[in-house]
């Protein structure tokens, strides 16, 4: 075989095992890019007897998942840093809500807080999407969340 033909097999070979393995080091998390379909039904955010039985400590906890609830088509769209995707098998943020997992995770609450927030503000789900992935949900101080109506 030829010298200059081996290094370029050789050189296609690391860049093929760079990019399949690549996605591993970038934070990709799961999400819908679109509401869901009319003929879909979401599985209902938690609610009720079921959401006190998680045993709540803050007032905000309580309240991320009643804001859940007003906008269940735009956390759908939205990913969660958490891993939860990874760990659990999430699907978005809505997975977050539509059990107990939202009310003990704050990255998952305040990246809740963040989209209700800038869903309010007019914002489209792309657009926080965006936002999310650069970090902005951080800003959220959980403590002042119950001003977020």
């Amino acid at each position: 075989m030829d010298v200059g033909l081996k290094r370029l097999l050789t050189l296609a070979a690391i860049c093929l095992l760079a990019v399949t393995t690549s996605a591993q080091f970038l934070d990709v998390h799961a999400f819908h890019d679109a509401p869901p379909k009319k003929s879909e039904k979401l599985p209902p955010i938690l609610s009720g007897k079921a959401l006190r039985a998680v045993g709540l400590k803050y007032a905000f906890q309580a309240h991320a998942y009643k804001l859940a609830a007003r906008i269940p088509k735009v956390i759908y769209q939205q990913p969660c840093y958490c891993h939860c995707d990874r760990s659990i098998g999430h699907t978005s943020l809505h997975s977050c809500f539509a059990g107990d997992h939202g009310a003990h995770c704050a990255t998952c609450m305040q990246e809740l807080f963040y989209t209700y927030k800038m869903t309010k503000a007019g914002k489209t789900p792309a657009q926080i999407r965006e936002a999310i992935e650069r970090g902005d949900w951080q800003k959220i101080d959980l403590q002042k969340a119950l001003d977020i109506n």
